[in-house]
């Protein structure tokens, strides 16, 4: 199986943390929207395996689409592609974009699934962000998907935010329970240079929280998540029973995919790909005919082993040492066991079932330990 990306560049206006690419003016909207169309066309041989089980419409803010523009995406896509039988079709929305009319027409789309950037149910966190809706309306907006026949709903929330303290984080996760909502991705703040909010810790008008704060937080979720029959299935994404997302899940387990629109990426296994973060670049591009509007990076045996193990090890499933063994060679297991030694002594690391695991107690520290067992050949250093 693999999976198709959507890379929807239009928001209303910037949040403070974002620095994904994206553009406030839909002047060209129609335009952009034709270029991804000719690139779906002009990439239909990328996928090796036709079928899909997943198509995500990320961005950006892809709830600006509207029903009839989904449905002429999906309609191209199955020009050169088939979806398998329970496919998964997530579509990405803002609280301020949803209403009952507008949710009742999207349920009428092959669109099952909804991930919704609530990020915070509380008001100073949200003008802090600078996200376009309120409050209010991330609550009813959830309650207004379920009432229209959505039942795979996510949500995202951002922790360790300047304005929000233990007690706020306790009771946004409370409203998730109370909401009933089936998954969450929650995402720890991070301050990335040249955004807004990096402006503001700069001037000293945002004091960013401590990392051991920000680790209480983390912290706190586990908990809540064990309390409701939430699985943290990977580092930032929590699931009740069946309904782990099928498009992420396959980005950790190194599914290829292809991705359409400017800054998005694609994987086949072999090499990765990247498009312009560009709009005006990438729909000249496709308008001309040429095929310039991507980069593309060939990975090597040291790569793909590098990314088995960044994606692998933040989910509960872990890196399989067998898989190790059999696609990277032998001499790739023993390093990766003799970086793991350390981790393995202070029991941050285990193993079970010939699979190499983060324990709870350090999947805050993810990164950190990955670093360290990530391959670093010196006969290329």
């Amino acid at each position: 199986m693999s999976g198709i990306y959507l890379h929807i560049p239009f928001c209303k206006q910037a949040c403070h943390y974002c620095d994904f690419h994206f553009s406030t003016s839909l002047k060209y909207k129609d335009e952009l929207l034709d270029a991804m169309h000719k690139e779906i066309a002009s990439r239909k041989d990328y996928l090796d395996d036709k079928k899909l089980d997943s198509i995500y419409f990320g961005g950006g803010t892809p709830s600006i689409l509207s029903p009839a523009e989904i449905n002429a995406f999906i309609d191209g896509i199955l020009k050169y592609f088939q979806l398998s039988e329970n496919a998964e079709i997530t579509l990405e929305a803002n609280p301020d974009d949803l209403t009952s009319a507008k949710l009742s027409a999207y349920r009428d789309t092959p669109v099952n699934r909804l991930s919704i950037g609530v990020q915070s149910f509380f008001n100073e966190d949200l003008l802090l962000m600078n996200r376009a809706h309120n409050a209010n309306e991330a609550d009813s907006c959830i309650k207004m998907a379920q009432d229209a026949g959505f039942h795979d709903i996510s949500i995202d929330l951002i922790y360790a935010l300047p304005s929000s303290g233990e007690e706020r984080w306790k009771q946004n996760l409370a409203k998730v329970a109370q909401l009933d909502v089936p998954h969450v991705s929650a995402y720890c703040l991070t301050i990335e240079p040249r955004t807004a909010l990096s402006h503001f810790v700069d001037k000293g008008k945002v004091v960013e929280l401590s990392d051991a704060d920000a680790e209480k937080q983390f912290h706190l979720l586990l908990e809540w998540a064990e309390q409701h029959g939430y699985r943290a299935y990977e580092i930032s994404n929590l699931a009740k029973p069946g309904h782990e997302a099928v498009h992420n899940s396959n980005y950790w387990k190194g599914v290829p995919y292809l991705g359409i629109g400017p800054s998005a990426h694609s994987f086949n296994g072999e090499s990765r790909q990247w498009n312009v973060r560009n709009n005006a670049r990438y729909i000249q591009t496709l308008e001309s005919g040429r095929g310039d509007y991507f980069e593309i990076e060939n990975l090597s045996t040291q790569d793909r082993l590098n990314e088995y193990l960044m994606t692998g090890l933040r989910t509960i499933w872990g890196c399989e040492l067998s898989h190790i063994r059999t696609q990277f060679g032998k001499e790739a297991e023993q390093y990766v066991l003799a970086a793991a030694h350390p981790f393995l002594r202070k029991e941050m690391l285990y193993i079970a079932n010939d699979r190499l695991l983060l324990s709870e107690s350090s999947r805050f520290l993810a990164d950190g330990v990955i670093s360290e067992l990530m391959w670093v050949d010196p006969r290329k250093g």
